[in-house]
């Protein structure tokens, strides 16, 4: 992980619910947005937008689009809802990093950045069936 003057790098912002997934890679900055896919652009089935396979799919784009702008390699960071809901990351996220090292970009760091709250608001009362 040799992070060399002369390549430049992304950061990969890696959204992964239990219903959906979403990729979008920017610049260091992150100002600049070069690359975004959703679950719902590469499968037809709503209750398949947060496979792994979808996470693949969009992690192949993505790493196309990535390559086209010149970028040596990204960092990840990997989102759950976070907040007061799920605090962990839906099936889409490890196949998301490992599609994307598959597809010949070069991964950096990986980081999980799920808010997580310290005494905020009260969690929402289980739903009775």
């Amino acid at each position: 992980m040799s992070e060399s003057e002369d390549g430049k790098w992304g950061i990969a912002h890696v959204y992964a619910s239990f219903n959906n997934t979403l990729i979008t890679v920017t610049d260091e900055t992150g100002a600049e947005t070069i690359a975004k896919s959703s679950g719902g652009t590469v499968v037809k089935q709503n209750r398949d937008e947060a496979s792994p396979y979808a996470a693949m799919q969009m992690a192949e784009v993505v790493a196309e689009r990535v390559k086209d702008a010149g970028l040596e390699g990204v960092h990840v960071r990997v989102r759950g809802p976070g907040g007061n809901l799920n605090k962990s990351t839906g099936p889409g996220a490890q196949a998301t990093i490992r599609a994307l090292s598959r597809a010949g970009v070069e991964i950096g760091r990986i980081e999980d950045v799920t808010p997580i709250p310290h005494d905020g608001t009260k969690a929402p009362k289980n739903k009775r069936v």
